[in-house]
């Protein structure tokens, strides 16, 4: 059976949230790293500004206290007393009562400490590091160190676990460098303020990373809605009449389908009423496209809504309407439908300058299982009832024949009421059915195939496409290439063609060729994959048949290749599209054969084209 519209919107539906989680978490990698970006950058930033600003105010320190403190002699080791050295250990002390200060020392360039805010470390010589060489060179540094293994400091250790190193040079006049000043302040503060700030921008971050999450799953959700509403409204435009509204022809064969097969299950019963409106044609010739589409709007309207209104209404055909009824006899839908005509009596319509004109309708009634075993039996026992109503004058009600007339119809007869569906649908896709069956014939008889095989093969033929009659025009008819959701909707004319002919008598073999003429010889078709031999008999000789008349034939899409670059193509394809000894034994036909059927008249008619390479 044709896919609902539920299990094709399945797969999307599904992936939207996979892609939900995908998006939400690629924006919460893009939050994290941004987030991690901005702390890492802020925090450099608010250190080493914080740090510059540290030894520009503690290099303003150190020149006033050398400025009002320090002699040039006090700077010479071993020349200083003991008093002096008192006097500025202490001066030093006090400026580490200030500004998280722990520890300042004077330094020799030799590293000896000469004075000290920490009188215990005067006389030390500590290892001096890079920062106190570069220094001694009379360049500043700073840095964040740990106090836990500091070589540089001299005894006693200092207690603070987090530290901001200073070396400043004492330079004198002529710029050189005498001396250096270690400065040890708490790094408790600095730490503090980067982590606080830290804190404010992941904040930030952070909370700017929830509002625009709010607004993607807001705006993705919008978007979701939108798309599945288009989408919906996609797949039910596939299943309504442009015109009319109504369900179309393949849409209500797949319900009444369903029905049949419940009723089956449940030995219930399914009646159907198929209407044709009476000289409709006439009327399309006369007053015009417009005035036509007009009556059959009225008609659908009543049809739709009207007294004893049938559970399912479809547009049949250009003139035809289907009414399905569940749990309905003959009796029951003839019943149903006087009331019907009974409102359409009431119906007329005025066109330009013409008398008021009445609109009526003829109509063929049939139920399963009181007259016909199938859908495909149900549908072609109302239309021969139709054509009854129709041959006795129009504006009147056939009842299909009943058990006993049944058979009549179990054969033939019900395929060939099949094909003139096919020529309602659509003219073009009867047209290729056709030269298919011509075509599938001729390569039967080359291959030796015996009679029954090869009406098997015509029928196949006739029927192959009987699938399309469910799908929309606008894919039938569409001048371009179709999308992926457009064709996984036409593929599915195979399944429906099968499921149409699927309870007539002696069909299995038909079935194959309806089912299997689009898989391929290397498993790349559809619907099944199969390859090889898998591929029924009647499904390859189908493939071959077909791809020559799709190539051969004008589309809304493309004009006819010329024969000679059809067989090319059709030889370029043998072992991988289609079977390779099939495919070769048919270009061998129709380069050879007195009897080859050419495609179009043109081509059965001309004798200018002669061939230029046989088949070895």
């Amino acid at each position: 059976m044709v896919l609902s519209s539920a299990a094709i919107r399945g797969g999307p539906t599904r992936s939207r949230p996979m892609l939900l989680v995908l998006v939400y978490g690629v924006f919460l990698v893009l939050v994290g790293v941004t987030a991690s970006a901005l702390v890492a950058i802020t925090s450099a930033h608010i250190s080493n500004a914080t740090l510059n600003a540290t030894v520009s105010r503690d290099a303003s320190l150190v020149d006033l206290f050398i400025s009002t403190n320090l002699d040039s002699g006090d700077l010479v080791a071993m020349a200083v007393s003991p008093g002096r050295v008192a006097e500025l250990d202490g001066k030093l002390a006090a400026l580490t009562r200030e500004d998280q200060i722990i520890r300042i020392e004077v330094r020799a360039l030799d590293g000896l400490v000469l004075f000290a805010s920490q009188p215990r470390a005067v006389g030390a010589r500590p290892v001096p590091s890079a920062e106190m060489r570069q220094a001694l060179r009379g360049q500043a540094s700073v840095a964040l160190v740990v106090s836990a293994g500091l070589e540089d400091a001299a005894p006693p250790a200092i207690g603070a676990s987090s530290l901001v190193r200073e070396y400043l040079p004492i330079v004198r006049n002529g710029g050189r460098t005498v001396a250096a000043v270690a400065v040890w302040r708490d790094a408790a503060p600095l730490l503090s303020t980067i982590e606080g700030a830290q804190r404010d921008i992941l904040v930030v971050v952070l909370g700017a990373a929830v509002v625009l999450a709010a607004i993607l799953f807001i705006v993705f959700r919008a978007a979701q809605a939108r798309i599945t509403h288009q989408q919906v409204a996609l797949l039910e435009a596939t299943r309504r009449d442009a015109l009319t509204g109504l369900l179309n022809h393949g849409a209500v064969v797949a319900i009444l389908g369903d029905l049949v097969e419940k009723a089956r299950r449940g030995d219930g019963a399914v009646g159907v009423a198929l209407l044709d409106v009476d000289n409709y044609k006439l009327l399309n010739e006369t007053h015009g496209h417009d005035a036509a589409d007009g009556v059959l709007i009225r008609v659908a309207l009543l049809l739709g809504g009207g007294v004893g209104s049938a559970d399912h209404v479809a547009r049949y055909g250009p003139d035809e309407f289907l009414l399905v009824w569940q749990a309905a006899t003959a009796m029951d839908v003839e019943r149903r439908l006087i009331g019907l005509q009974a409102e359409l009596t009431a119906l007329s319509v005025q066109l330009g300058d013409s008398e008021r004109l009445p609109i009526t309708v003829s109509a063929g009634i049939a139920a399963f299982p009181e007259h016909a075993g199938s859908v495909t039996e149900l549908l072609s026992t109302a239309g021969v009832a139709l054509g009854e109503a129709r041959a006795s004058g129009g504006d009147a009600t056939r009842v299909a024949h009943r058990d006993e007339e049944r058979a009549a119809f179990a054969g033939f007869d019900v395929l060939q009421g099949l094909v003139i569906a096919v020529d309602t649908k659509d003219r073009y896709t009867k047209r290729h059915s056709e030269d298919v069956a011509r075509y599938a014939v001729f390569l039967a008889r080359r291959l030796g195939l015996d009679d029954d095989l090869i009406r098997i093969v015509q029928v196949a033929g006739l029927l192959h496409d009987v699938g399309k009659i469910g799908i929309p025009d606008a894919l039938l008819r569409k001048p371009g290439k179709l999308t992926a959701e457009e064709f996984d909707v036409f593929k599915q004319h195979v399944v429906l063609g099968d499921a149409i002919v699927r309870d007539l008598a002696d069909t299995d073999l038909v079935r194959g060729g309806i089912r299997h003429h689009h898989e391929r010889w290397d498993g790349r078709g559809y619907l099944e994959g199969l390859s090889g031999e898998e591929i029924p008999l009647v499904g390859r000789i189908m493939a071959v048949a077909d791809a020559f008349s799709a190539m051969t034939t004008t589309r809304p899409y493309r004009k006819a290749l010329p024969l000679e670059e059809a067989l090319k193509r059709l030889g370029d394809a043998a072992g991988t599209q289609l079977d390779e000894t099939l495919a070769r034994a048919f270009i061998m036909g129709i380069e050879t054969a007195p009897d080859a059927p050419l495609p179009g008249e043109e081509a059965r008619s001309s004798t200018l084209w002669t061939p230029q390479r046989r088949v070895a």
